[in-house]
This record gives C-alpha cells, sequence and structure tokens, in this order.
C-alpha cells in the first residue's frame, strides 16, 4: 500500500510533535520531514518531494502563505494543507487564492485532520465545516449585492445626471467640482455596472427607475 508523504511545517515545536504522534497511528501516513520556518519549507519541499506539505499560517520570516504560493509555483503535484489557529474569511480566501488544497483549524479533531491529508492527496479539497460556512455566507451576500449597491452616494448623483442629458462640464459645474473629478466617477460607474457607454447609461438607469422613460 502506498503512503501519503507528508511534511509538516510548524513553528511550534510541540504541535510538531503532536502532528507526528497522531499520524504515526495511521500505517498509510509517511512523515518525511519537518519544517519551523517558510524558507526551511521551501527547500525540504524541493529535496523531499511530499504528497502533502501540512503547514501553518504563522511563521517567522515568510508566512506560510507566500510559502504556499511558492511551493505550488514550483511543485503543481505537492498538495498543501492549511492547519492554523486562524479561522477568518480573509485567512481562509487567502490560502484558497493562494493554492491551498485545504483548510481546517486546529482546534479539529484528530481523525478530521487525518481525513482532510487523505482527501487532499487524492486531488479533492477540504474545508472545515465552518471555513465552508464563511465561504458560502461571503458568496451568497455577494450574489445578493446589486452592483448599483456597490456606488458611492456621489456616484449614483452624477449616474443620474449623465442619464438625464447633462454633459460633463455641466454636472462638473452643478456639483461644483472638477471635470477631471467627474470623469473618474464616470469610468468607475461604468465598471462596477458593466456598461461601456452613455446610451448603456440611460437604459440602466430607465430600468432602476433612476429616471423617467420619457427622458
Amino acid at each position: 500500500m502506498d503512503k501519503t508523504r507528508i511534511l509538516i511545517v510548524d513553528d511550534h515545536t510541540i504541535m510538531r510533535q503532536g502532528i507526528c504522534a497522531l499520524v504515526s497511528l495511521h500505517d498509510d501516513i509517511e512523515i518525511v520531514g519537518e519544517a519551523s520556518k517558510g524558507k526551511e519549507a521551501i527547500e525540504k519541499v524541493g529535496e523531499l518531494m511530499p504528497d502533502v506539505v501540512v503547514i501553518d499560517i504563522a511563521l517567522p520570516g515568510m508566512d506560510g502563505l507566500e510559502v504556499t504560493r511558492r511551493i505550488r509555483k514550483k511543485n503543481t503535484k505537492v498538495k498543501v494543507l492549511v492547519l492554523t489557529r486562524h479561522e477568518g474569511k480573509e485567512y481562509i480566501l487567502s490560502s484558497v487564492k493562494a493554492g491551498a488544497a485545504g483548510y481546517i483549524p486546529k482546534r479539529a479533531l484528530g481523525l478530521e485532520l487525518v481525513s482532510a491529508i487523505h482527501a487532499v492527496h487524492s486531488g479533492d479539497s477540504f474545508l472545515y465545516p465552518s471555513a465552508a460556512a464563511v465561504l458560502i455566507e461571503g458568496y451568497l451576500r455577494q450574489a445578493k449585492e446589486e452592483p448599483y449597491d456597490r456606488l458611492t452616494r456621489r456616484e449614483r448623483e452624477i449616474l443620474k445626471l449623465i442619464a438625464e442629458g447633462h454633459t460633463s462640464r455641466e454636472i462638473a459645474d452643478m456639483l461644483a467640482i472638477s471635470l477631471k473629478t467627474i470623469k473618474s466617477h464616470r469610468m468607475k460607474i461604468m465598471k462596477e455596472l458593466d456598461l461601456h457607454n452613455r446610451t448603456e447609461l440611460i437604459k440602466y438607469a430607465m430600468r432602476e427607475g433612476l429616471i423617467g422613460m420619457d427622458t
């Protein structure tokens, strides 16, 4: 039976020892090395070529996210499983973007860590339930948010004036701001709403009830 070869990366000796003691109970997992710093982890990945790197985010010097990015860039076959005390959305998203195949908090049960190691080694992704809930909540919130809601009060005001037929110069004079600022706002409005010209802006404003249909 082929064993899953893992490298443990954590700056706390007690944590590394604990993980080693836990996974050593499973005959299908082999610990091929340990590292306490980011640079050391990258070097050992190159030397040992483990199947899975179990890594903490908080490391001295180079943090675990940067280590993950570098590992994945050089060794796409090596899977990275983030094991950390951090459970905030920004950490979870950053880990996924960096290329981590799994995310599990240190408070998880030992069997859950083993399951996570097996999952990422087999090519699957693994998100601890609380981490998955954070990502789903963020996705649903973003899905419900209308593009118009992302505009500032000033941008909404400018959008309405543009749709009513006013030129950029006229709007600048009406709002007592520079023409350059108006053009900057206009570019941002079009980007946020994914619109490309004045006609599309007017049609959008009509659909949203910002101006009358007879405008």
